[in-house]
């Protein structure tokens, strides 16, 4: 009896996903993916991301040769359809074959409620993580609600796969370095003394990608948001493991210090740039943090630097993964201080150029050329604006899913929702991760240029993130006093004789770039 087919997601491109010694397919199962045009019709993508995605799928299935059948269909539905009637078409007169596909579990709820819905599906176990989905729910059982914290997770899990461990201590004695982590970026220089980040070549795939993209948006079929460019991530497995080999070598023995850094000119600093080959399922998170660890016990790279990469992959990664699926769809609803304004069209058009304040202008261009900028631009200044402005943050976590190449539904819910809006209330973390001018001017050079001072609350020079901290704590001064973590900067407001001016000037601005 022949094997049954497998159906290859967009975002598991990997080997691991054929494997059949990872839990995967028969070995020589037949693979078919489907390119389905409903996708980018439904969602205004960021071209760079449309291009990466699409480029990938072409470039694996190229790998696979005669194993696979690629599709391109208007829907998922049509795609499985038109593959049904492909393979009873090659099958030899009489021959027996099993019903049904597989495929390895997919990393949104609405795919997963697809792919079940369907006749005749095993759905696999995932791929592409440390902690297996009923390993994690044991571990969140046998402890409170405090310990769904990412420190006690991060720690599980570095004990649980040995990393960075020395017997059953942690490297250097201690679990976390962030107080070494934290530096701002050197005075004086506008880039950091490093190598550049790694650098693809296009090829004919990537020039048919994107003339099938000029096509579509030329025909009216789609549309999107920021810049085309050449292609800036990893669409193959040698690339991407060109990629880990050149971080490792070049970039990782500079990434702690200045990971929580901006600089305008710089926007990689040391940062890795593998978020996007991981979450296409091109890496495997064990061969990025076992690289990593090689390096510092060779002494090519320092313990900070190490367990930073560390931390980022086996704990934030693996962290948001588990509670995307631990804390329901309705997860996804939650809006716990109300916010409901609209993101305004500067936002969404990416329109770097309306914006007065340097470090946004700086950062929403960075996008916009790109689909990419690092966390902390991420966290402090494009969800800072949009937690201190009350914009609705399901609208947000929208934006941030369709404008980064990085971007999935398991990714951006728990980042943008928990992290960056607080919109869970505090399930994820213990405060909103907001602040003034003074946090974006210590570490960046962004706030030298600007035409807005940091430390200026009201006037012509008054810095819209400074108001705008102090116009959101008094926004939720109720909530935010009864939090330990935030009560001291509430009391803050009592001292402010300008509350009021402050106050009337952000109404004022409304939606207005600042």
């Amino acid at each position: 009896m022949a094997p049954r087919t497998h159906w290859l997601f967009g975002d598991q491109l990997g080997p691991r996903f054929l494997d059949p010694r990872h839990g995967g397919p028969d070995a020589q199962a037949p693979v078919v993916m489907i390119e389905a045009r409903s996708v980018l019709r439904r969602r205004r993508f960021h071209r760079a991301k449309a291009h990466l995605v699409l480029s990938a799928m072409r470039h694996r299935a190229a790998e696979l040769g005669d194993r696979v059948s690629y599709i391109r269909a208007e829907t998922y539905a049509e795609g499985l359809e038109r593959a049904r009637e492909q393979a009873e078409g090659l099958a030899p007169a009489g021959a027996r074959r099993t019903a049904g596909l597989t495929v390895c579990h997919p990393t949104s709820r609405a795919a997963l409620d697809f792919v079940s819905a369907l006749d005749g599906v095993e759905v696999l176990p995932a791929r592409g993580f440390l902690v297996g989905q009923g390993d994690f729910e044991e571990w969140a059982a046998r402890g409170s609600g405090r310990s769904l914290r990412l420190e006690s997770f991060y720690r599980w899990v570095r004990a649980g796969h040995g990393l960075l461990m020395d017997g059953d201590e942690p490297a250097g004695g201690k679990w976390n370095l962030d107080h070494e982590n934290r530096e701002p970026p050197p005075r004086g220089s506008p880039t950091l003394d490093v190598r550049g980040p790694w650098e693809p070549s296009e090829d004919d795939i990537d020039a048919e990608v994107r003339h099938d993209l000029d096509r579509w948006e030329r025909d009216g079929d789609v549309s999107f948001v920021g810049r085309d460019g050449p292609r800036r991530f990893p669409a193959t497995r040698r690339e991407a493991l060109a990629a880990l080999r050149h971080f490792v070598r070049h970039r990782l023995p500079d990434f702690g210090c200045y990971e929580d850094a901006m600089l305008a000119a710089d926007p990689a600093l040391s940062h890795s740039l593998l978020s996007a080959p991981l979450n296409l399922g091109l890496l495997d998170p064990a061969e990025c943090v076992e690289r990593a660890e090689r390096a510092w016990r060779a002494g090519d790279a320092p313990l900070n630097s190490v367990e930073g990469f560390v931390r980022q992959i086996a704990g934030w990664r693996e962290y948001v993964w588990q509670l995307y699926w631990h804390f329901g769809e309705d997860y996804r609803q939650r809006n716990a201080l109300r916010h409901t304004a609209p993101l305004p069209g500067w936002f969404l058009d990416l329109d770097a150029d309306a914006v007065t304040a340097n470090c946004l202008s700086t950062v929403l261009a960075q996008v916009r050329d790109t689909g990419w900028t690092h966390h902390i631009p991420r966290l402090m200044v494009l969800g800072s604006r949009a937690l201190q402005d009350g914009w609705d943050p399901a609208a947000v976590t929208d934006w941030f899913h369709r404008c980064f190449v990085d971007g999935y539904d398991w990714v951006m819910l728990p980042n943008v929702v928990g992290m960056s809006q607080y919109a869970d209330g505090g399930l994820m973390t213990t405060k909103p991760y907001t602040s003034g001018g003074a946090y974006i001017h210590r570490m960046s050079d962004l706030c030298g240029p600007c035409a807005y001072r940091p430390a200026e609350r009201t006037g012509d020079r008054a810095c819209p993130y400074t108001a705008g901290y102090w116009a959101f704590l008094h926004r939720h001064r109720a909530r935010l006093a009864a939090n330990h973590r935030t009560a001291r900067a509430v009391t803050g407001l009592d001292r402010l004789k300008d509350l009021a001016e402050l106050l009337d000037a952000a109404a004022r601005r409304g939606a207005a770039p600042p």
